[in-house]
């Protein structure tokens, strides 16, 4: 099943790809340009904690 939204999504990434050839700071340092010439807010969210996952748990021995 495909999905229009993510073929759109994954069709500009990969034509930004190519644009910039691959080149990753050329690539970020446009994405910070449309970033901050955008009227859209950024949403900066704090990070979330994360729960140890043996802290919870029930030690059991043989």
């Amino acid at each position: 099943m495909n999905d229009p939204i993510v073929e759109e999504v994954r069709s500009w990434r990969a034509e930004h790809t190519r644009k910039f050839g691959g080149d990753l700071n050329r690539i970020y340092a446009d994405l910070r340009r449309l970033q901050q010439t955008s009227d859209r807010p950024v949403v900066r969210r704090p990070p979330k904690l994360l729960v140890n996952p043996g802290k919870n748990r029930t030690s059991t021995t043989m």
